[in-house]
């Protein structure tokens, strides 16, 4: 497929504006998108790189590398955002585009960027964490906005700029593929992370991320049965807690559900939780410790999995469902693939692993290799590359607006707070990890 692969970045005084969710906000675009930033300043000491932060129902306290604040589901603070932004000293606006970030769900998607773009002089480079395989009119429409006013679309999948081009309609021109960044291997070895962690003697097999009922983690639960019974120190070890959005809406109920199907299935020393919102160190570190991760994911449609791409970065033994990220990055024998919704295929595939070491550790060879390819640094220059291309397009071939009334700027700060936030939009928000 021919696209654009960006490789070399020249450091300069480049400013840009990232619009994107930013920590202490707990999701995954706000982890992402730090990491992203920190690469990105380790390679380029000049980088001006602020954030225009997404606010979702509750108000944070940020760093200092927030500038600007949009309040989520509230159209009138993108159009001022775009206004202040005009008046402000950058070169390029990053995005990092979620739909539920910016837009409503209903019967039509309600894109709430269109104005943004119109509005906004500087040039943008997109950077999708999501692609709907088959898009409604209205999610097209909204791509295809986005498409049009991006110098850059990037995405973490080669599948993702098939759909883009075939379901889309984009033009290849603008097309780019950047894989998701990966954190390196801790330099702590293998056997002293396994003896901290209480492990040292025993089988552990892990997820991490954002609890959801898309996880389909009871399955995995289901098969601990199973795999306890070959190996009865065996761990399944559950790390994350449940993403605020959806705790807020259900509290944590699905959490609780698969409490009742642990002690249900007497499995209480072979599955463990650990409810909390992870640091980055210690994900690295449950991942380098772990023997086999596993995805049991019950979306199909799924094109990119951070929770995947650490795993491989950290060179693990995967066994997955077939969603889409998982079909592509586990390919060439870097993972096992079983049907969703079947804890006797999770069971046999995790057994295989752990009964034969050497096939297991030819496994993680050809993941770590991969994982290699998706390191910070590497992604963090290619992203660079991609800003620094279009500034200098801007400065070129200036961008042509189309003149819009300005309307009375919106502080997001005189905003009453908390902002509604529909359901439609929190179930999408919890699957963001």
């Amino acid at each position: 497929m021919d696209h654009q692969v960006l490789t070399t970045y020249r450091p300069s005084a480049l400013r840009v504006a990232c619009v994107a969710t930013c920590p202490p906000r707990q999701c995954g675009i706000a982890t992402f998108s730090t990491d992203l930033a920190t690469a990105m300043r380790d390679l380029d000491a000049r980088l001006d790189l602020r954030f225009a932060a997404i606010e979702g129902a509750e108000r944070h306290d940020y760093g200092a590398d927030v500038a600007w604040r949009v309040v989520q589901g509230d159209p009138a603070s993108y159009r001022a955002l775009a206004h202040r932004l005009n008046t402000a000293a950058i070169d390029v606006i990053l995005l990092q585009h979620e739909f539920g970030l910016f837009g409503n769900w209903g019967p039509t998607f309600d894109d709430h960027l269109a104005e943004f773009l119109s509005i906004v002089e500087a040039p943008v480079v997109s950077i999708l964490h999501s692609v709907p395989p088959d898009p409604s009119e209205s999610v097209r429409a909204a791509v295809q906005t986005l498409g049009r006013r991006s110098t850059h679309v990037i995405v973490m999948a080669e599948f993702a700029m098939g759909l883009l081009l075939e379901r889309y309609g984009l033009d290849p021109d603008g097309l780019t593929m950047i894989p998701h960044g990966v954190p390196s291997p801790p330099q702590t070895s293998r056997a002293c992370l396994r003896q901290a962690l209480g492990v040292a003697d025993r089988q552990l097999i892990s997820t991490f991320g954002f609890l959801d009922p898309h996880k389909g983690l009871e399955h995995m639960i289901a098969a601990m049965s199973t795999v306890a019974r070959r190996f009865p120190r065996a761990q399944y070890a559950i790390v994350g807690r449940t993403h605020p959005d959806l705790a807020r809406r259900a509290g944590e109920s699905y959490r609780e559900q698969l409490q009742s199907e642990v002690d249900e299935r007497g499995l209480q020393g072979n599955v463990t939780f650990v409810d909390e919102y992870v640091s980055l160190s210690r994900i690295v570190e449950y991942l380098a410790a772990t023997d086999v991760y596993v995805t049991p994911y019950l979306d199909m449609n799924q094109v990119t999995s951070g929770t995947l791409a650490y795993a491989l970065g950290q060179g693990r033994a995967v066994v997955s469902t077939p969603y889409v990220h998982a079909i592509e990055a586990l390919r060439q024998g870097r993972g096992v693939l079983v049907p969703p919704s079947d804890p006797d295929a999770l069971s046999t595939a995790v057994l295989d692993l752990l009964e034969h070491p050497a096939r297991r550790r030819a496994m993680e060879r050809r993941a770590r290799a991969y994982g290699a390819s998706m390191a910070w640094p590497l992604v963090g220059a290619q992203t660079l590359t991609a800003l620094r291309s279009a500034a200098e397009r801007a400065v070129s071939q200036p961008l042509r607006q189309t003149p819009t009334a300005q309307p009375a700027l919106l502080s997001a700060q005189d905003t009453t707070w908390p902002v509604p936030v529909g359901a439609e939009h929190e179930e999408l928000a919890a699957q963001v990890a």
